[in-house]
């Protein structure tokens, strides 16, 4: 077997002295560096993968990673993250940057990466290249815009990356002004923009209901004050369920709502007509929407910056903010 397949049967990363357990000598570790079978992430480490894979550039910093990188690898519903966020113990050195493993991890935010110093449990869990996924979770919940922690939270639990009892386990961790963001997740979520769009509904003060069926074996994406059937459609749209919707919106009025089909373009570039729109048909229906925002909570405008999101393409997301930083209701 020669070393990239010893390093591939390894996960893809692979210590020297793993490697010299099984047989390999210097000699067969600089060649199969040399010929490009594996490469040096760091001095005693060595891969099978690209070395622009976060995982391999973690390690080439000194460490593993976490936090949005670990969770957008995972594929949670969240906006791309430039910057590298890598697990370190508490007595880590020789720290390098992920870009060349001779230059010294100097300026952090000028190579990119964020650093999260964590505790010997923290260093126990996961695996040789990533934390656990709760640790990751807790690493991104610290510092994440209040909408795109709700979307996340809610793809763990729809797609059963984690157990209920995890999420309670993990918001026990935060500190006491974040905890409150339990109380906004929804396990029946579907989607990454139906999260954003039920969670600043929400922050508008509406009642909101997530995957409410209708007809037969069909269910509404979201039902605001129990009277609007709003309906999100993704960015890839396919013209083959054209029809299909159609008919779902005949009987979303069928059953007496209000139906509603808002895009992701229109997510990003139509907030407040889509507001305005819920609003009007909540007044046609003698049922006016509640407002719970306090003074302390206000939507900023939608950022001028682009991000990719997963499937979803491009969204310019609003942050929801306060004078102390971001709102966490």
């Amino acid at each position: 077997m020669g070393i990239r397949e010893v390093v591939e049967s390894l996960g893809g990363f692979a210590r020297k002295r793993e490697l010299v357990a099984r047989g390999a000598r210097d000699r067969d570790l600089t060649n199969a560096v040399r010929s490009g079978e594996v490469a040096r992430a760091r001095n005693g480490w060595y891969s099978s993968v690209s070395a622009s894979d976060p995982r391999f550039r973690a390690i080439r910093v000194g460490g593993r990673i976490t936090g949005a990188t670990a969770l957008q690898l995972a594929g949670a519903w969240m906006r791309d993250t430039a910057k590298l966020h890598v697990s370190l113990p508490r007595n880590a050195a020789r720290l390098r940057s992920q870009w060349n493993r001779a230059d010294k991890l100097t300026a952090l935010r000028k190579h990119g990466v964020i650093v999260h110093w964590d505790a010997d449990d923290v260093v126990r869990r996961g695996t040789r290249t990533r934390v656990s996924l709760g640790d990751a979770l807790f690493a991104f919940l610290g510092d994440a815009p209040f909408e795109e922690a709700v979307a996340v939270l809610d793809w763990s639990l729809r797609t059963g990356a984690i157990e209920f009892a995890d999420l309670e386990a993990i918001v026990r961790r935060l500190p006491a002004r974040l905890r409150g963001i339990r109380g906004w997740v929804d396990p029946n979520c579907d989607s990454y923009p139906e999260s954003l769009t039920r969670t600043r509904l929400r922050m508008q003060g509406h009642q909101v209901s997530s995957q409410i069926p209708v007809g037969k074996g069909e269910r509404i994406d979201l039902v605001v004050e129990h009277h609007v059937g709003l309906e999100v459609d993704g960015k890839e749209y396919h013209l083959h369920r054209f029809h299909k919707d159609r008919r779902k919106d005949l009987r979303i009025a069928i059953e007496g709502r209000h139906g509603l089909r808002i895009s992701v373009p229109m997510l990003e570039q139509d907030w407040p007509e889509i507001l305005a729109a819920i609003a009007a048909a909540l007044h046609a229906r003698g049922a006016l929407p509640r407002r719970t925002l306090t003074n302390r909570t206000r939507p900023a405008e939608p950022s001028t910056n682009t991000r990719q999101i997963g499937r979803f393409g491009v969204l310019k997301l609003p942050v929801f903010a306060t004078d102390n930083g971001l709102a966490w209701p």
